[in-house]
């Protein structure tokens, strides 16, 4: 594990660039394999130690259609307003701008709609794809955690009932614990 360190651009050097050439995180490394696309490590990662804990792409083929279209919901509905909120709220501020409160707000609307699609979908199953945990749950871990803890829109998970509970069950796993270093 190589701490990149972002606020002093380390992520832009040519060594990093070497390995991702967009500049952005995560990259990993796994003998001659370089990888740098988050989701395309995410179900590389499951591939490889399927079997060894948590099946994570579903287990028949209509489990693994339904985590595969979790997993793009998250790409293209849930990512881009939940980036740009983290974006304008954590980011912009620390490279010495201003918060664009407008962007956020359209962005808080777009995020509010997926989210109510999701508390359907989560009041007919425990998670997205079904009643097991997957791939598509974990993609929306990282953005959920800093929209709650670190953007102040905590409110958007827990005003609705079942996407609390799930927020609450994915975000109490012991590895994204770890992962976050949130273990006690």
């Amino acid at each position: 594990f190589v701490l990149v360190e972002l606020s002093v651009g380390a992520h832009k050097q040519p060594q990093y660039l070497a390995l991702n050439p967009f500049g952005v995180l995560p990259t990993i490394q796994d003998g001659d394999l370089t990888l740098f696309e988050s989701r395309a490590i995410a179900k590389y990662l499951a591939k490889k130690y399927e079997g060894q804990g948590t099946e994570l792409l579903g287990n028949s083929l209509s489990e693994q259609a339904l985590v595969e279209q979790w997993s793009q919901v998250e790409g293209q509905s849930f990512n881009s307003p939940a980036s740009t909120i983290l974006f304008q709220i954590l980011f912009v501020p620390m490279s010495g701008g201003s918060t664009d409160e407008a962007a956020v707000e359209m962005n808080v609307e777009k995020l509010k709609k997926v989210l109510d699609i999701y508390e359907e979908r989560l009041s007919k199953s425990k998670y997205l794809a079904g009643d097991f945990f997957s791939v598509a749950d974990l993609q929306h871990l990282p953005y959920l955690d800093y929209l709650v803890t670190d953007c102040g829109k905590g409110d958007l998970i827990s005003s609705r009932k079942h996407v609390k509970a799930w927020w609450e069950d994915i975000s109490s796993r012991p590895a994204w614990k770890k992962a976050t270093g949130k273990t006690p």
